[in-house]
């Protein structure tokens, strides 16, 4: 490990209805500067699934894309999760936010039979073959189930059919409330339910407090 934990944060556009889920974000960043880390900020260069008004709530006719409005919270300084290297890198971790499971992978639309945006992927693969720790917040731990399968334990918290369609992936749900973290030793992997769960922005601010902690104690 770094003197200085480095973590690569993996981004999904900006806002909750079609990007990351900006509180989760940023509290996140936060939650690494004040345990003393670093932090690179990544995300795919791709289309976004579609845009969402986030005053109404309805799809708009526009496109957009996922490394351009995930440089909105990375105050431009990120990168395309294309150009990752784990070799670079202690820790990575997943915000939440449908951006999560709309342009990391098609989960919000397909289920278990889900596609994996192809970067990402590599992405997550290289740092779990390095044994290097991973975190997800809120929803991203169905994008960890997708990839991982195996047996390896999530939490989005306590909703019956994300948890059912989480466990058709092959991965194992464990029910968790807030701030709770989940562990799977043997995969390096840390998640939380953040606003999977109905909560407040302190309660989202100890979530990922406590996952950057954990992720901290999983490194060599």
């Amino acid at each position: 490990m770094s003197a200085k934990p480095k973590f690569a944060v993996v981004l999904s556009g900006c806002g909750v209805y079609d990007g990351a889920e900006i509180h989760e974000a940023v509290l996140t960043l936060l939650a690494i500067d004040r345990h003393g880390g670093s932090y690179q900020c990544f995300a795919p260069d791709r289309p976004q699934m579609h845009v969402v008004n986030h005053l109404t709530g309805q799809p708009a006719e526009e496109s957009r894309n996922v490394l351009v409005e995930s440089a909105r919270i990375a105050r431009g300084q990120i990168k395309d999760v294309a150009q990752f290297n784990p070799a670079d890198f202690d820790a990575m971790i997943f915000p939440g936010g449908f951006g999560a499971a709309k342009n990391l992978c098609s989960f919000a639309v397909d289920g278990p039979d889900c596609s994996v945006d192809p970067a990402t992927e590599t992405a997550v693969k290289a740092m779990a073959a390095a044994k290097k720790p991973i975190g997800a917040l809120c929803i991203a731990p169905a994008l960890m189930a997708k990839i991982m399968g195996d047996g390896v334990d999530v939490t989005i918290g306590n909703d019956p059919g994300t948890a059912e369609a989480i466990e058709k992936m092959g991965a194992k749900h464990k029910t968790a409330g807030h701030g709770q973290v989940v562990v799977d030793a043997k995969h390096k992997l840390a998640t939380s339910p953040c606003y999977m769960l109905d909560a407040s922005i302190s309660q989202i601010a100890e979530g990922a407090d406590n996952t950057v902690k954990t992720l901290i104690g999983m490194m060599g």
